[in-house]
């Protein structure tokens, strides 16, 4: 701790533990000391195949012996040649071109600027609670919490935003609130963002940091067919939702929707930085040659992680597990809710669930979030928080975590809700 309190870190990067982790296996992190949390944050839904898994690492070793860094906008190398190809046996068969960057952000900026060059158009459609990044086009689009957005307006124009269906929050039926969500977004397209003006409308199918909400069918739908109706470009941000979290390989295929582009990142390469954006090959050619490309994109040591990532995703099942073992935690967290009223719902996709924390019935609760957050550290186990009062609990385990895991994060947990009572 010592060490970690005399570095010259920013200290505008504020951890959400006192853990200085000094390395991973499975779903475990230990310190230096050799204390040990159970990590159910994998590291916000990026180690979707747990720390070090001994075939990414495999693969990582021997490609740094090899090549480490082949420019890809100066030579093509073979992992990312490879890796385009094991991703569209995943793709929906209209998505038949990648592009590479680094990061979930860059890959928005990517989606975005191919959007308006392919369209012509210069309006972009987004949702409430949505979360995109915190690069200046990225934030612009980003409505999940104030603090991505304060303090450097204005940001990006050209960005209209129409309700996501939040059905706990506005506290009504699915259908209610899914009719009155595509009402609104028909009355944007009526005084915000004429049809002729919009190129594309971005969503998260299932969203992370506003409070783990999915989507719905007619939801999602709605917007396919106003997207067709109009000529507009549908894109599916995937990045914490995407990569079998929820029991699907992508979040949006639990909505019979395809999306004109879908961007990939946090799960990709099991840690190392890269991140995708996938479309028709004739989308792409629409865009502006060389409006894509970047130094480090596509980096060797990252795409063999991706390929190997993909590997273990397959040959383990990781998708399966995800779907079973999430029914599995979803319904341990509702037994929880049905003894603790401060627990008002829990809900979620997958191995991405969450839960919301309240003082009595619709009143949130971020301060008993917290506290919980602390007296599971301190027993063993991490998590995060999210929501925009900090209430919502995620479960964010590896894809890879057992069901003795889950099992021993539960009780963990249900100890910190009888600890902060």
């Amino acid at each position: 701790m010592e060490e970690q309190a005399m570095n010259h870190l920013s200290p505008l990067l504020v951890q959400s533990s006192g853990i200085c982790a000094e390395r991973g296996e499975g779903s475990w992190l230990f310190d230096g000391e050799g204390r040990r949390w159970l990590d159910f944050t994998s590291g916000i839904g990026v180690t979707a195949t747990g720390h070090c898994h001994p075939k990414v690492v495999e693969a990582a070793r021997d490609q740094v012996g090899k090549l480490v860094h082949a420019q890809y906008a100066t030579v093509t190398h073979p992992n990312m040649l490879r890796l385009t190809d094991r991703l569209y046996e995943h793709l929906p068969r209209n998505l038949d071109a990648v592009a590479f960057s680094n990061s979930g952000s860059e890959a928005v900026e990517t989606a975005l600027r191919l959007a308006r060059q392919a369209s012509g158009r210069p309006n972009i459609i987004a949702f409430t609670g949505g979360f995109h990044g915190r690069t200046l086009a990225a934030a612009s689009m980003t409505t999940s919490t104030t603090k991505v957005r304060t303090g450097w307006q204005p940001l990006m124009a050209g960005v209209s935003f129409s309700p996501f269906p939040h059905s706990y929050r506005y506290g009504w039926s699915e259908d209610e609130t899914v009719d009155f969500c595509l009402r609104e977004l028909d009355h944007v397209l009526m005084t915000q963002s004429a049809p002729s003006d919009t190129a594309a409308m971005i969503i998260e199918p299932v969203q992370g940091e506003y409070g783990y909400y999915p989507a719905t069918k007619r939801f999602m739908q709605g917007l396919r067919e106003r997207c067709d109706r109009h000529g507009i470009l549908l894109i599916a941000d995937e990045i914490q939702a995407g990569y079998g979290r929820t029991g699907r390989f992508w979040s949006h295929e639990h909505f019979d929707v395809r999306p004109d582009m879908l961007i990939t990142a946090k799960g990709l390469a099991s840690g190392y930085p890269l991140s995708a954006v996938a479309a028709s090959r004739a989308l792409m050619s629409s865009g502006a040659p060389g409006s894509q490309g970047g130094t480090y994109g596509a980096n060797a040591v990252a795409c063999a992680a991706a390929l190997a990532t993909l590997d273990v995703m397959e040959q383990e099942d990781l998708v399966g597990h995800a779907a079973s073992e999430g029914a599995y935690l979803l319904e341990r967290l509702q037994a929880l809710r049905d003894r603790h009223d401060c627990i008002d719902e829990v809900r979620g996709m997958g191995l991405m669930l969450g839960m919301e924390m309240v003082k009595a019935p619709g009143q949130p609760d971020g301060d008993r979030a917290a506290a919980l957050l602390k007296a599971c550290e301190q027993n063993g186990l991490l998590l995060l928080r999210c929501g925009i009062h900090g209430q919502v609990v995620r479960w964010l385990p590896p894809l890879t975590a057992s069901r003795q895991e889950i099992d021993q994060a539960v009780d963990l947990f249900q100890d910190a809700l009888e600890e902060t009572r």
